[in-house]
């Protein structure tokens, strides 16, 4: 009987090469495993499993995990406030842990020998896959058929048409060249064609898929309230969601109205620069809408660390280091800190603007009468004086003995 092996496919043109590869390579049997995390159109196709069956395998798996990549994923980096190097909200990179363990939850249930997956030798997302593989199925051996030159012999689009003609494949796929995207619930990433010059600028007319940019969208603004509970949107317009279902309404409104689209120069963790744009509408909305309530409740030292661990948090998903300590250790500290972060937000979305119209909570730490300039019971205006002498002794010292600062 010939071992198995589990396919991340996705119906695409790269994983339908990659069955009839496998079976003349390994003789496996292919299992093919479609994981849901939002994507939308891979999965409307109804020939989706016909294509898999005719291309040679013996069963396809279609995995619904929306809800556990939006509760379990998703929201720790929104709780964390977690942006990898200022802009790119991790879109793609928070699936791919998700993704690994729902192909080792396959390949355990059917006794597989091995995983098998399409990313190249170049990108993050071969790192993501196999170190979320490597954490939890160390025994499992994965198949990476774009680092292995020796018997992966296709190098372009063409070469894979050519390879499938050549095996009897009948393919949907065109000859065309388009950008390589990346879609799920939170978002979709744009690279190739123009991109791949930082001189160019986007073809935005071309390329967006979610939305529409902010000279586009109406000249009326769209006003939304949101509360949440511990850090977890509830309500979206005074209706009860779940969060998947808040990020997709999300999506709507803020694609509309010209909401999250990021032009980046990135550093991949395989060490080169590239760019991409992303369309994040629901989730630049989210996290600004967390960020709002946030800075009403937490106090001035708890934000400070939470703003530095959360850019290690980042740093930790995008090199696809989830199944780890301190990813958990992180997550611990981020959950503390969301113990109080209940209340409302108001915000007006206006040609790419998230305009802010109001936050409340029972738990604020803002308190008018201190904010206020007049003297109230908590706070004498005199006690500053003493603050201020011992706060700026180190200062006054170095003065003293001569050490004066450049000017």
């Amino acid at each position: 009987m010939a071992e198995k092996v589990i396919l991340a496919y996705s119906g695409g043109l790269d994983t339908t090469a990659l069955i009839p590869w496998l079976k003349e390579n390994y003789d496996y049997e292919v299992i093919c495993c479609c994981i849901n995390c939002g994507q939308a159109e891979e999965l409307t196709d109804d020939n989706l499993e016909e294509r898999a069956m005719a291309t040679g395998a013996s069963k396809l798996y279609i995995m619904d995990v929306v809800d556990e990549f939006a509760d379990d994923y998703i929201m720790p980096c929104v709780k964390a406030g977690a942006v990898y190097e200022h802009s790119y909200l991790l879109g793609t990179s928070m699936a791919r842990p998700l993704i690994a363990k729902v192909l080792v939850d396959i390949a355990r249930k059917e006794g597989a020998a091995a995983i098998c997956h399409g990313a190249t030798g170049k990108g993050n997302d071969q790192i993501r896959f196999e170190l979320g593989i490597k954490a939890l199925a160390p025994d499992i051996r994965i198949i990476a058929p774009w680092r292995m030159p020796e018997v992966w012999k296709m190098q372009s689009r063409e070469d894979e048409i050519e390879y499938c003609k050549a095996h009897g494949i009948d393919l949907p796929f065109s000859m065309g060249k388009g950008y390589s995207r990346d879609r799920n619930l939170w978002h979709i990433s744009h690279e190739g064609l123009e991109l791949e010059d930082p001189s160019m600028p986007p073809n935005y007319d071309k390329m967006l898929v979610l939305g529409v940019t902010p000279e586009a969208a109406p000249d009326e603004a769209a006003e939304v309230t949101m509360t949440f509970e511990q850090g977890v949107p509830k309500t979206l317009n005074g209706e009860p969601m779940k969060v998947s279902e808040i990020i997709m309404k999300l999506n709507e409104l803020g694609g509309k109205n010209g909401i999250g689209i990021c032009d980046i120069v990135e550093n991949r963790v395989v060490g080169m620069k590239s760019r991409g744009v992303y369309e994040t509408p629901g989730g630049t909305i989210l996290m600004a809408a967390h960020d709002q309530l946030e800075e009403l409740i937490l106090d001035r030292e708890t934000m400070e660390m939470k703003k530095k661990l959360g850019s290690e948090f980042a740093q930790i998903v995008y090199e696809g280091k989830w199944f780890t300590p301190l990813r958990e250790a992180l997550q611990a500290f981020v959950e503390a800190t969301q113990k109080y972060v209940t209340g409302e937000v108001k915000f007006k979305l206006y040609k790419g603007n998230i305009i802010r119209q109001g936050t409340t909570s029972p738990n604020s730490l803002y308190d008018a009468d201190l904010a206020s300039f007049t003297t109230g019971e908590l706070y004498d205006h005199t006690d500053a004086t003493g603050f201020i002498n011992l706060f700026g002794l180190a200062s006054k010292v170095r003065a003293l003995k001569g050490q004066f600062p450049e000017v």
